[in-house]
């Protein structure tokens, strides 16, 4: 009787890791870190787990954590429009990260109908909520267009899609018209033929984008704007006509900010934990108060430094066991992942890092967190470490 206690005993204890898995990371990546978790915490493969790590791009993983602890899936961003007297159109922007063509057009409808077609006489832009000196560690040193300035009102990720012929420029998009600057942006610095250019080097210039399409999409919807755009306040005591509600809950734009590991997504949605806990004006200090504050609340404050939101500052810190945490964290939301070989992972890439964390099925521990890093350019061999890992357990 006891022995077969004891034998069901065993059986029910977790299986070890194969000694064959370990040995086959530590043949692929000798001083790699990696660290591979099950459901209950048991360490199945453990290398330099302690050893800090630059995250690059897998630090969204930490953002999107808070974003959905601190504002929830269901949050919606929001953006205020005001009209006086005058009918000038006051908009007050509110960090909206996907104020993008497709969702520009319903809204320009909206407006429209609580405006009405009487022609409006200005457009003026409030992009008070983000203060103008905000830069974001890493960003500045880059043109890249998914690296776009953020902004308390940005349209299109605060870029420009373009064709230009000769000195003709026509809008890349066709849901997308195109505006009198984007295409003296485009003559002056785009592509000879098609591309895209983001307009980070002056936030005045793409607030006023912001100020030409959003007009440009009224004029679509049947209104009319004969006036200026510039920037400027919402006078106080007016109070709003339309408020727009952002049509992705914050879980889609999450996915989209993992999938498409877009960093301007990435710390609009890190600014915002700040702004909403703190109130505005948004700042990297607020988001960064309030994620320590959560960090060390999981016992995390001294495995987990975070700069910014989207991992391109090289300065942000991550220990293996802490992201390994931060993911058991965010388990209940795994399926917001999207994995470029269609696993529930993140890759991180820049110069000299390759990183993946994120969940796996294995056949005998089922899911199981796990943490990759690598120092240099071979960004398959933390796919063969993870096919390695996933093939052995």
């Amino acid at each position: 009787m006891w022995s077969r206690l004891f034998a069901l005993a065993l059986l029910l204890l977790p299986l070890p890791a194969s000694a064959g898995v370990k040995e086959d990371v530590a043949a692929l990546a000798p001083t790699g870190v990696v660290l591979v978790l099950d459901a209950n915490g048991n360490e199945l493969v453990s290398q330099n787990a302690d050893t800090p790590f630059v995250p690059a791009s897998v630090a969204k993983i930490v953002t999107a954590w808070l974003a959905m602890d601190v504002l929830g899936g269901d949050y919606r961003f929001e953006t205020r429009f005001y009209i006086d007297d005058n009918r000038v159109l006051y908009i007050r922007g509110g960090g909206d990260p996907f104020l993008i063509s497709e969702e520009l057009a319903p809204l320009a409808a909206n407006l429209v109908a609580k405006v009405g077609k009487k022609p409006i006489t200005g457009i003026v832009l409030d992009g008070s909520y983000y203060p103008s000196n905000i830069r974001i560690p890493g960003i500045e040193n880059t043109g890249e267009a998914y690296n776009a300035l953020n902004s308390a009102l940005a349209v299109n990720f605060n870029t420009v899609a373009g064709v230009r012929k000769g000195n003709t420029v026509l809008s890349g998009e066709p849901q997308t018209p195109i505006t009198p600057l984007a295409i003296s942006q485009f003559l002056q610095r785009g592509p000879k033929k098609a591309g895209r250019i983001n307009l980070s080097q002056d936030p005045a210039m793409s607030l006023r984008y912001a100020g030409e399409l959003i007009g440009a999409f009224v004029t679509q919807a049947g209104g009319s704007v004969k006036g200026n755009v510039s920037a400027g306040a919402v006078p106080q005591g007016l109070a709003p006509i339309y408020i727009h509600r952002q049509s992705r809950p914050l879980s889609q734009v999450i996915i989209q900010l993992m999938s498409g590991s877009n960093n301007y997504i990435a710390n609009q949605v890190f600014l915002e934990t700040g702004g909403k806990r703190l109130g505005g004006p948004v700042s990297l200090t607020k988001s960064r108060q309030i994620l320590n504050e959560k960090l060390a609340a999981n016992g995390l404050d001294k495995a987990i430094y975070l700069e910014e939101g989207s991992g391109i500052s090289r300065d942000n810190r991550f220990t293996a066991r802490g992201l390994a945490k931060v993911l058991a964290l965010f388990a209940p939301h795994a399926d917001l992942f999207r994995g470029h070989d269609g696993g529930m992972n993140k890759t991180g890439t820049m110069d000299g890092v390759r990183t993946l964390a994120g969940f796996a099925d294995t056949k005998s521990h089922g899911r199981v967190r796990f943490v990759i890093s690598l120092a240099g350019n071979d960004g398959s061999m933390r796919f063969r470490l993870l096919r390695a890992i996933v093939a052995g357990l």
